[in-house]
C-alpha cells in the first residue's frame, strides 16, 4: 500500500535524444551492472488519440499522437505502435503531451512534433519542436518561448503543425495564444509572421485560454517542386472569422470571403485534389462539450461555400474528416459527442450530396448497424456493461476527433476515440450496399494513466488502479483483460490488498456513469469480481486512499473530505478515525492487523493506530515538511516503514516510526516497492524512482538500501513515474512501474 501527494518536476534539457532497443542496460550506481528488459503490460489503448497521419509518399507510414502519452509510429509488418518517445525523463514529462505531428511528403524520412501538454501553471515548461531525420528514431529539439497543449481543450483539432509539400523546407505552426509561427530551416528555427491578422478570440471555459489557430492546409498546385507553395488555408477558433487564406507563399493573409458565421469552430480541414476544401465545424472546440456543428465545402476555384452536413447538427458536431486521396469527390466524417445513443460515422463518394452512415435508426428502440465490430484485441472497452438498445455495447466510439483513409489504400481507414484507435480494412464495401468490418487498431499503444499497483503473494501477479478505466486484474501480462466483474468506476485513486489473506481486496475512486453504486468496492477472489460498498461515511465521498488490514479484518479509507474512517463490512457500516487529522492517507502494517500509519507532510509528523484504525497517536515528530510523501510497509516484517519524501529523500524505521534513519546516497525519492529477494538474501528486493548519487531514474536495492542499481537508462525513462511501483513477490528482479500517460510497464533482468 502507498499514499501519495501531487508534485510536478522541473527542468529543461537541449540534447540530442533517441529510442532505441528495449533492453536498457542498468547504470551501476555503487553496486555491479545488470540489462533490463522492458515492456508495456497489455491493455491496448486507453487514452484519448487526438491525431493519427499518413504519410502521403510513402505507403504504411503511419504516426499517432496522443494528449498525455506522446508518439507512435506504426509497424507495417507487425501492425503494433512503436512509441518514440519513452526517452522523456521525468522531469520534462511535459514534452509526451502531442499538440501536433507532421510528416514530411517530400522526404519522408523526417517527422516533426509539438510536444506541451499544458498552457496553465501546471507545467512551467514551454513546448517544443521535436525533429527527426530517421522516422522518430532519433530527435533533435528546439525550444519554444511559449507553451503548447496537447491536453488542453481543442487538443484534437488539427494539425496545427505542417510541412509545405512543395518545399519542405518550410513548416509552419499555429499556436494557441502567439499566433502563426513559420520555419524555413526544418524547423530548427522560428519566427512568428506577424502578417497573420488574428490569434482567436475564442477562450475555453474550463482554463479560460485561447485555442488558437488549429490547421493549416496547403494547395499544392499552387507551387512546384523546391519552390514555395503559394496559396495555404488556415483554421483559427474565433467567434467572428475562422478561416483564412494566404496566395503569396505566407506572405500576406485574408479572410476566405463567404464563410460560415454562426458561431461554429473549424475542427478540421482538408483539400481534396480537385479543389474543394472541406471543413468539420462545431460549437466549441471539444472534445466533450460540442452540442450543434456543420460540415461544409469550399469550392476554390469559384468561391462558392456549401453546406453538406449529413445528418442533424441540433445535438452534436463533427469532429473527425478523412478524404480518399485515390477519387476525389470521396469523403468521411464523424459526429463528436452525438453521446446518445452513440456516434456515427458518414461517407459520401458525391462530395457530400448524400451520405451513407454507418448505423440509423430502424423500428425503435431498435438501429440498423452497416458495420460489425470486433474488440477481441480489447476485451474490456464493453466497460462491463450490456446495454439495451438502442444503446449498444461498445460504442462505435466518443470524442471521434480525428478520422483518417490511407492515401494509399482506400479500403484502409482509421479513427481515434477517447479509449483506443478503431480502424476497417474494407471500407469500400459502403459503396458496393455491403458493411465494414472494424477493429481495435491499437495494439502497442498504452496511454493509461497508472494510479496504484498491487502484486499479490498468490493470485494474479498484477492488479491495476487507472485513471478513466478503473484498472484491471491482468492473469497475463501479454493479453489485454476484459473487465472486472459488477466493476463500476470511471477513475480508481487507491487499491489494497490484506497481505495475509491476498484474494481480499478494496479499491476506492470515483464512480463511473452508474453515479448511484458507492465509491468502495471490495473483492473475495483477487480483483476477479467486486462488490461495491452499501454506504459512504459521509455522502457522496469519492476518491481518497485505501488500506486493507493485513488479515482482512478492517478497511481504512482517507484523504477524503470525510477525513479518516474505517469499515469491518465493506462499507455497510463506518466508524469515524479519531486522534488524526483529516487530510492524511493511512496505511496498513503488513503482519499485525491492528496496526495502521499515517504520515502528515504538511507537519513532518507520523501517526499510529494499534486498534485496526479507531484511533490514532502521534509516533513521531520532526521528520521533514515536504510537498510530496510517500509511506510504505514492508510485507513480511512488523513496524518495517519506508519514507518517500520528494527532493528531502528516503528515510527507513524498523520498529513502527519511533525512529527514523535517513537512507545516505538517495537525494529524491518519490515512490518506491517492493519484491522478491534476491538468492541469498533475507530482506525483500526495494525498486525506487527517484535520484540517486546525481542520476535520476529507477533503482533496485537487494540489501535494505545499502546500494542501488540503475534498471533503466536514458531511452527509458517514459515521463512522469512518480505515482507507483512494485516488485513482484514471486519474481526476483521483476518490478511494475506506473506511468502518468504510458501504461504500466514491466521489466526483468537479461539473463
Amino acid at each position: 500500500m502507498r499514499v501519495t501527494s501531487r508534485f510536478v518536476f522541473v527542468g529543461l534539457v537541449v540534447c540530442l535524444l533517441g529510442v532505441f532497443a528495449q533492453a536498457a542496460g542498468a547504470q551501476s550506481i555503487d553496486g555491479g551492472r545488470q540489462r533490463y528488459t522492458w515492456r508495456n503490460v497489455e491493455i491496448v489503448g486507453g487514452g484519448f488519440v487526438t491525431g493519427i497521419v499518413f504519410n502521403p509518399t510513402q505507403r504504411d507510414l503511419v504516426y499517432a499522437r496522443t494528449d498525455i502519452g506522446g508518439a507512435y509510429r506504426l509497424d507495417p509488418t507487425t501492425r503494433r505502435w512503436i512509441p518514440l518517445t519513452d526517452w522523456v525523463s521525468s522531469e520534462e514529462w511535459n514534452l509526451l503531451g502531442i499538440e501536433s505531428l507532421a510528416t514530411d511528403p517530400v522526404d519522408p524520412r523526417r517527422v516533426y512534433l509539438a510536444a506541451g501538454t499544458y498552457t496553465n501553471d501546471w507545467s512551467p515548461m514551454n513546448g517544443a519542436i521535436l525533429r527527426s531525420k530517421d522516422q522518430g528514431a532519433t530527435w533533435q529539439r528546439t525550444d519554444l518561448p511559449f507553451k503548447l497543449g496537447g491536453n488542453m481543450p481543442g487538443r484534437s483539432m488539427g494539425e496545427r503543425l505542417m510541412v509545405d509539400p512543395n518545399n519542405n523546407r518550410v513548416l509552419y505552426l499555429g499556436t494557441r495564444s502567439q499566433g502563426l509561427w513559420r520555419s524555413s530551416d526544418y524547423g530548427a528555427t522560428w519566427a512568428r509572421v506577424n502578417s497573420f491578422p488574428t490569434t482567436g478570440d475564442y477562450k475555453d471555459s474550463f482554463f479560460n485560454d485561447g485555442i488558437g489557430i488549429v490547421w493549416l492546409v496547403f494547395d499544392p498546385r499552387t507551387g512546384t517542386r523546391g519552390s514555395t507553395t503559394q496559396t495555404i488555408y488556415a483554421g483559427v477558433v474565433d467567434t467572428q472569422t475562422s478561416i483564412y487564406r494566404s496566395t503569396d507563399g505566407g506572405a500576406t493573409w485574408a479572410a476566405v470571403p463567404g464563410q460560415p458565421t454562426a458561431g461554429f469552430f473549424p475542427h478540421h480541414g482538408a483539400l481534396d485534389a480537385d479543389g474543394q476544401l472541406y471543413i468539420t465545424y462545431g460549437n466549441t472546440p471539444g472534445p466533450y462539450d460540442i452540442t450543434r456543428g456543420a460540415v461544409w465545402k469550399y469550392a476554390t476555384a469559384t468561391g462558392a461555400w456549401t453546406n453538406i452536413s449529413p445528418a442533424g447538427g441540433n445535438s452534436f458536431g463533427y469532429g473527425g474528416l478523412a478524404l480518399d486521396a485515390q477519387h476525389p469527390g470521396t469523403l468521411m466524417v464523424a459526429s463528436m459527442n452525438q453521446w446518445w445513443p452513440d456516434d456515427n460515422l458518414y461517407r459520401s463518394t458525391d462530395g457530400g450530396a448524400t451520405w451513407t452512415a454507418l448505423w440509423t435508426w430502424g423500428n425503435y428502440p431498435q438501429r440498423n448497424l452497416r458495420y460489425t465490430h470486433n474488440i477481441s484485441a480489447s476485451p474490456w472497452l464493453t466497460f462491463g456493461e450490456t446495454k439495451a438498445p438502442p444503446e449498444i455495447s461498445p460504442k462505435l466510439g466518443w470524442m471521434i476527433g480525428d478520422l483518417e483513409i490511407d492515401p494509399h489504400n482506400a479500403d484502409r481507414m482509421m479513427y481515434g476515440t477517447g479509449a483506443t484507435i478503431y480502424g476497417s480494412d474494407n471500407l469500400t464495401a459502403l459503396d458496393r450496399g455491403g458493411n465494414i468490418n472494424l477493429a481495435v487498431k491499437a495494439q502497442g499503444l498504452e496511454e493509461t494513466a497508472v494510479l496504484g499497483l498491487i502484486s499479490p503473494p498468490t493470485g494474479a501477479h498484477l492488479v491495476s488502479a487507472l485513471g478513466d478505466i478503473a484498472g484491471f486484474r491482468h492473469d497475463d501480462l501479454t493479453v489485454a483483460p476484459a473487465w472486472s466483474t459488477n466493476l463500476s468506476f470511471g477513475t480508481v485513486t487507491s487499491i489494497d490488498y490484506a497481505e495475509r489473506r491476498p484474494s481480499f481486496m478494496a479499491r476506492v475512486g470515483y464512480p463511473g456513469v452508474n453515479t448511484a453504486v458507492k465509491a468502495l468496492a471490495c473483492s473475495s477472489d483477487g480483483g476477479a469480481s467486486w462488490t461495491h460498498a452499501a454506504a459512504e461515511p459521509a455522502s457522496g465521498v469519492t476518491a481518497g486512499t485505501v488500506a486493507v488490514a493485513a488479515d482482512a479484518s478492517a478497511i481504512v479509507w482517507s484523504g477524503t473530505s470525510a477525513g479518516v474512517n474505517v469499515t469491518r463490512d465493506c462499507g455497510t457500516s463506518w466508524t469515524a478515525s479519531s486522534g488524526i487529522p483529516a487530510s492524511v492517507n493511512v496505511i496498513s502494517d503488513r503482519v499485525n492487523p491492528a496496526k495502521f500509519y499515517g504520515f502528515d507532510p504538511a507537519t513532518g509528523t507520523l501517526y499510529m493506530s494499534t486498534d485496526g484504525g479507531i484511533s490514532f497517536t502521534v509516533r513521531e515528530t520532526g521528520l521533514p515538511i515536504t510537498t510530496h510523501a510517500q509511506l510504505d510497509a514492508v510485507p513480511q516484517r512488523q513496524g518495517d516503514l519506508w519514507l518517500s519524501l520528494g527532493t528531502a529523500g528516503l528515510y527507513s524505521s524498523t520498529n513502527s516510526g519511533a525512529k527514523w534513519t535517513k537512507v545516505a546516497k538517495v537525494q529524491e525519492s518519490y515512490t518506491l516497492g517492493f519484491g522478491k529477494a534476491a538468492p541469498g538474501q533475507k530482506y525483500l528486493a526495494i525498486y525506487l524512482s527517484g535520484k540517486i548519487n546525481g542520476v535520476r531514474g529507477v533503482f533496485r536495492s537487494d540489501n535494505a538500501g545499502a546500494s542501488w542499481v540503475r534498471i533503466n537508462d536514458d531511452q527509458h525513462q517514459y515521463g512522469a513515474i512518480n505515482q507507483t511501483i512494485t516488485g513482484d513477490p514471486r519474481i526476483y528482479g521483476r518490478v511494475y512501474l506506473g506511468t502518468n500517460g504510458r501504461g504500466i510497464l514491466y521489466a526483468d533482468p537479461v539473463k
